[in-house]
């Protein structure tokens, strides 16, 4: 797990004060530019790499950085006002020129980001360090500055964030190697029996101090029914006999749209994995080993996490159920990997787009939730009421599942 205890620094990274957000900021940066000299290691200063819907350049990547941080921060004439804050006011022009019109992903369509005039890794590098400076010198420095103040900053930095860890995986993907300080320690997963939850009302999103991203507001009750969930992420000692048993092959188990899924990626083993003789392996960040089978499985599809709950006799948990096993009981183990739910993504009742327009709103009903946060993931991130989202299809990020089922 995280040396950090899940949940916990994320808490105070949405409510600390100005001092450690500007250290949250510096270290996010450090992350970034290790992150982008391993890649520049791997395949030179042009940083080129083929086209994939589930990719980004990372010279595209490393500069929208930059320009998201400028643009909410720096060019940013209302960032007081926090959620109040008018998304498209009048803004002066950045210090690069064009910037709107190459880094900004809610108007630069996907495939052409790839065939850009995007300035050279040094000018790169020195947008994203002016930026930085810039940020921090206003960000504000008085102890009674308000979470509004401070709102634009935390977003930049959870974007800085998100995007580290998008480059972690995209490392996986791309087979490009790693420094060890890159990757996080792993450790098989504790043996654990499930978990008894009782039913009854419970609170499901945030409604305290501090920062929330806007899909998870507004808090509310649901009922839930009793249930038991897995104390730990499903590992792969309990996965394999699901592909040993020829799971892969078996249409009972999958879903309508997972089987064209899998008929369209013809595939009898998980991403990343091949059976050597009697021995299962990985292949990480380019270099094969022995699969560790006590850990999390993971690079899993929410097909795949559907198919085993369905040749086990389980299922997916809500990402209520998930949220509020985790709320209440210390023996929930999470963090090592993401988790897909049984949820669509879908905004709660009494939704309210943030000025960052983009971040939710345009993903609802298309998405599957994923709740925890993994390996690859600042703690800062691991928030227990945070709600992560992909297709169903994706099996690039580090994905897995727990499973749950009704209580007897």
């Amino acid at each position: 797990m995280n040396s950090v205890s899940p949940g916990s620094a994320a808490r105070a990274a949405r409510e600390d004060g100005a001092g450690e957000l500007a250290a949250g900021l510096r270290a996010s940066r450090e992350r970034t530019l290790a992150l982008l000299a391993a890649y520049t290691s791997a395949l030179g200063r042009a940083l080129p790499v083929p086209y994939a819907a589930q990719l980004n350049p990372p010279l595209w990547e490393a500069g929208h950085i930059g320009w998201f941080q400028e643009y909410w921060i720096g060019r940013n004439r209302q960032r007081a006002r926090g959620i109040a804050c008018e998304p498209d006011h009048a803004r002066a022009p950045g210090r690069l020129a064009n910037a709107d019109l190459l880094y900004d992903s809610s108007r630069v369509a996907h495939a052409t980001r790839w065939n850009l005039p995007l300035p050279d890794l040094d000018a790169t590098l020195v947008y994203l360090e002016e930026g930085l400076a810039e940020s921090l010198s206003l960000l504000p420095r008085t102890a009674c500055a308000s979470a509004d103040e401070l709102y634009f900053f935390r977003l930049a930095l959870f974007h800085e964030d998100m995007h580290a860890e998008a480059a972690t995986y995209m490392a996986q993907a791309l087979a490009i190697p790693l420094p060890g300080g890159l990757r996080a320690r792993e450790e098989p997963l504790p043996v654990a029996d499930g978990l008894r939850v009782p039913g009854g009302e419970c609170r499901i999103g945030c409604d305290g101090p501090g920062f929330a991203f806007d899909n998870e507001l507004a808090a509310h009750d649901v009922f839930l029914a009793a249930f038991e969930i897995d104390a730990v992420p499903v590992t792969w000692q309990r996965y394999l006999p699901f592909v040993e048993s020829g799971g892969y092959r078996d249409a009972r188990y999958w879903s309508a749209e997972g089987w064209r899924w899998l008929a369209s990626n013809p595939r009898e083993l998980p991403r990343y994995l091949r059976r050597s003789g009697q021995a299962w392996q990985r292949c990480l960040f380019g270099e094969w080993e022995p699969l560790p089978c006590g850990g999390p499985a993971v690079h899993l599809t929410w097909f795949e996490a559907d198919a085993w709950c369905r040749w086990a006799g389980r299922r997916l948990p809500t990402e209520a159920e998930w949220e509020f096993a985790a709320l209440s009981d210390a023996r929930f183990a999470w963090g090592e990997v993401w988790e897909w739910t049984a949820s669509r993504f879908a905004p709660y009742a009494g939704f309210r787009v943030h000025p960052y327009r983009d971040y939710s709103a345009p993903w609802f009903g298309t998405r599957q939730v994923l709740r925890g946060a993994s390996r690859a993931s600042a703690p800062r991130i691991a928030h227990p009421r945070y709600r992560n989202f992909f297709t169903p299809e994706r099996n690039d990020i580090h994905a897995g599942f727990r499973s749950c089922a009704a209580t007897p």
